[in-house]
């Protein structure tokens, strides 16, 4: 079983869809997914410099863009032979409009509603996001309950990603758990988290506005990694990950428990086949990172591979 993954916010780097509009089929859809949102993909995309992609309203349908444009050409023809679809946080925007339970202008449309909501919560308060690594899992959530953080990303192979305020995640880092290394990530705020609250109001009167499709692919949710099956359920996972835990360890358990036979990564591509290559040992993987890496995806989908 070949199951699509999506990556999620912080997989964004300059110019990184320069390759893909060299296409001008691509350029032309990027322009209709760039009206939907708002926002000058194609200009992020190609010469925006780091600073600028960090911005969460800027971000995230930079990414969920991207996705699309490469899941339109990996499905194309293929589309029977993929036996499931997942995403990281914003990443569950680009797997559901590769499930069909969006159309991709509605995935982008959504998805920078949501930026723009989590950027102005994100901006009432100085927090963070750090990673932490190779921590006992209990240990590290009773400190977190002791400095009033919270766990964001539970991403499986010893990873956990937290987020609050920035001195309290500071006071981590210092004295971190036995044996596990704290490191700050350049993000704008504590994503996954109560602080990201007053966001959810706004993105569920924007969902409201769009129709949901039940999934023509198995589709998971980073809830709990439960499959669902249900288009208006999916939305409604959607509003509510804003500020709850993304659970991508039990989204890869379902993986392994389903036969999960290969993986392939959308771009911008690489993050998530990092941590399968860690949870996932021996499962064939392949990231998108250029529409050079399609001739592999297509292997592995046609068995070639």
């Amino acid at each position: 079983m070949i199951v699509i993954i999506c990556p999620g916010q912080g997989s964004q780097t300059p110019g990184f869809l320069a390759p893909w509009l060299a296409e001008p089929a691509m350029a032309t859809r990027l322009d209709e997914l760039s009206a939907a949102a708002g926002v000058d993909l194609a200009a992020h995309g190609t010469v925006s410099d780091a600073d600028t992609i960090r911005d969460t309203a800027i971000a995230q349908p930079l990414i969920v863009a991207a996705g699309i444009l490469t899941l339109e050409a990996l499905l194309d023809g293929r589309r029977d032979r993929v036996g499931g679809i997942a995403g990281h946080s914003v990443g569950e925007f680009t797997a559901a409009a590769g499930a069909g339970v969006l159309s991709g202008t509605d995935a982008v449309r959504l998805v920078a509603a949501r930026g723009a909501a989590m950027a102005e919560a994100a901006a009432a308060a100085p927090t963070g996001m750090s990673a932490v690594i190779g921590a006992d899992q209990d240990e590290l959530l009773t400190r977190l309950d002791e400095l009033g953080l919270e766990p964001a990303n539970f991403n499986g192979g010893g990873q956990i990603v937290v987020a609050g305020e920035l001195d309290a995640l500071e006071r981590l880092k210092s004295e971190p758990p036995a044996g596990a290394r704290v490191i700050p990530l350049q993000v704008a705020g504590a994503f996954h988290t109560r602080h990201m609250a007053p966001a959810v109001d706004r993105l569920r009167n924007a969902a409201s506005n769009v129709t949901a499709s039940d999934p023509s692919l198995a589709l998971w949710t980073n809830r709990d990694g439960s499959q669902v099956s249900d288009g208006a359920t999916f939305v409604d996972l959607l509003v509510g990950q804003v500020s709850s835990p993304v659970r991508w360890d039990l989204t890869m358990e379902s993986f392994a428990a389903q036969g999960v036979t290969g993986l392939i990564e959308v771009a911008p591509a690489g993050a998530l086949v990092g941590l399968a290559k860690r949870a996932l040992r021996g499962v064939p993987t392949v990231a998108i990172k250029t529409p050079d890496d399609l001739a592999a995806a297509h292997d592995l989908i046609d068995g070639k591979s």
